[in-house]
């Protein structure tokens, strides 16, 4: 019994814990993603997505095994989308529009939370401590940061059934929304072929990074607060 203790207490679990804190994020963004969708549009009057239990913060009930995998892995990823019914809306384009905007708007919303308070916590969780705990807490703040950047610039893409599709389409005449329409069940095979063949990550990094870079005023911010 002793030597299975010895063993236990010996053990790595800093792949365990790496795990851990990279799954909190993407729970955490792609929950409020999904639930910003479901009560905008339960506010334009539309109720389809509270009648299917999606307007809670369960992530169980958001979650997209894949999307999921790709969050955890790469950082950018997607959930399993809110059913909306736009013909519920005053003004149906328009109202999909702002419910679509919802998800990537929460995102950046969060993602500058989590910027304030990264620079807010910088100094006492890596500073002045020597806790790996406490530092890996602060990398999960900065990991949810920018997970949640990923994400917003991930769904704002013009390809459906990402959000960014259903913006553009907004704007369309009738005539070219009805025939874009034909082809939007399409539109994941084409998604899911340049996630493959990475002919998405490259681009998508170099945009989260640049919005990154934008938005570090805020965690600059909190740092002078309380320096």
């Amino acid at each position: 019994m002793g030597g299975f203790a010895n063993v236990f207490r010996n053990l790595d679990w800093s792949v365990l814990t790496d795990i851990l804190f990279s799954i909190i994020p993407a729970l955490l963004c792609i929950t409020l993603h999904e639930l910003s969708h479901g009560a905008v549009a339960y506010m334009l009057g539309d109720d389809t997505a509270k009648r299917a239990g999606r307007l809670t913060l369960n992530p169980i009930r958001h979650i997209d095994p894949w999307g999921m995998v790709m969050m955890v892995l790469f950082r950018f990823g997607w959930a399993k989308p809110v059913p909306v019914n736009m013909y519920k809306f005053k003004k149906p384009r328009q109202g999909m529009a702002i419910t679509a905007l919802a998800g990537p708007l929460a995102n950046l919303i969060i993602a500058a939370v989590f910027l304030f308070l990264y620079g807010l916590l910088y100094r006492p969780l890596y500073v002045e401590t020597d806790s790996a705990f406490l530092r890996a807490v602060l990398e999960m703040v900065w990991t949810t940061a920018y997970m949640s950047l990923a994400l917003a610039v991930f769904n704002l893409i013009p390809i459906s059934p990402l959000d960014g599709s259903k913006i553009l389409f907004s704007f369309l005449s009738d005539s070219a929304y009805d025939k874009l329409m034909r082809y939007e069940r399409y539109g994941m095979i084409v998604l899911m072929l340049l996630v493959v063949t990475g002919g998405l990550s490259g681009t998508l990094s170099d945009v989260t990074g640049w919005v990154y870079d934008k938005l570090f005023f805020i965690a600059e911010f909190g740092f002078e607060l309380v320096n």
